[in-house]
């Protein structure tokens, strides 16, 4: 194994900082070369200038002038390079700290997002299981409706006719209110959150609201593989008359500002999933086709507060941000 050069040696990282200030000789090569050529010149002056009878009277000042205004601006010159070199060696390891120190905060980043993941997971597996129980009693339920229609058949008469046997218990269900649609797109904040999970369970009654939950959180779980996370994101939000625009069929430049998601790396994380994963890809074209409907029914009796609401949920979130990402506001 060779030795280390004394170049190497003065730049090894330590422990009190990323790299140390080299120790510098008081006399470099430029010095050397500079007292050489100093040398040089004092000689060839001597010999030519001092020597001669020339050096007497107004010419001795010249011949002083001619031999140590050279000398002086070798060492100019030197001083010069020899400030320069440092300049170099001082940016170069400023520029080594600064690379250090943009992947320690990169490294930082990635371990907090790994680090919150667990939580947001832990949160829509919940959601997930109580969707699942949801639609299990759902179902319970209309196994229990459907069955005395089916034995009350043969006791009709003339034009006397039973319920179809498709109606579902969606079909069937009051309309949900505004506020409880709008907390239900918004998700339940916790697992405390007892009025979330209430207006989840509510909406998951609705066969078309179920709908457009289950693609909110199909792309919210995916989302998260890349850690983004809808709390995280801060979009400027839109006018109400931007969405109704939006609602009534505008796309492009005049609804733009509904792509409020400014954060340069979800949008670059997400456009590259988008690309790569054809199951994301689905996922996210299903989510703002029914994001689409939705708008469409939901705007015409909605306030101007409540187009405000719904616009600063989850779901919106990921409708902004997929929607800017997949080209619907260019």
């Amino acid at each position: 194994m060779s030795e280390p050069t004394p170049e190497q040696e003065t730049e090894r990282p330590t422990s009190l900082g990323i790299y140390d200030k080299p120790m510098r000789s008081s006399v470099t090569e430029i010095e050397i070369v500079a007292i050489a050529l100093s040398l040089i010149w004092l000689v060839v002056s001597v010999v030519f200038l001092v020597l001669p009878d020339n050096a007497q009277g107004g010419g001795f000042v010249v011949t002083m002038l001619a031999v140590f205004m050279p000398v002086a601006m070798i060492w100019v010159a030197a001083t010069a390079m020899r400030a320069s070199r440092i300049m170099r060696e001082e940016s170069t390891r400023l520029q080594t700290a600064i690379d250090a120190i943009r992947q320690a905060y990169v490294l930082q980043q990635q371990r907090a997002a790994i680090s919150n993941e667990p939580g947001v997971s832990k949160k829509l597996d919940e959601i997930a299981q109580a969707a699942k129980k949801t639609e299990s009693a759902l179902a319970t339920f209309s196994t229990k409706r459907t069955e005395p229609a089916r034995n009350a058949a043969p006791s009709a008469t003339g034009d006397q006719t039973t319920l179809a046997l498709g109606t579902q218990a969606g079909d069937i269900a009051p309309p949900l209110g505004t506020d409880i649609f709008i907390r239900a797109l918004n998700f339940p904040e916790t697992q405390d959150d007892t009025e979330g999970f209430d207006a989840l369970r509510l909406a998951l009654k609705d066969r078309k609201t179920a709908q457009l939950v289950q693609a909110s959180q199909d792309v919210l779980t995916l989302l998260s593989q890349e850690g983004i996370y809808m709390d995280d994101l801060r979009p400027d939000m839109a006018r109400p008359e931007i969405w109704r625009q939006f609602a009534q069929g505008a796309r492009g430049r005049s609804v733009a500002a509904l792509g409020g998601i400014r954060d340069r790396s979800s949008l670059a994380l997400t456009a590259g999933r988008l690309k790569q994963d054809p199951i994301f890809r689905d996922a996210a074209h299903h989510f703002l086709r029914r994001f689409d409907h939705m708008i469409v029914t939901f705007e015409p009796e909605a306030s101007d507060a409540d187009l405000t609401a719904l616009g600063d949920t989850r779901t919106a979130r990921a409708f902004m941000l997929l929607g800017r990402v997949a080209g619907t506001f260019d």
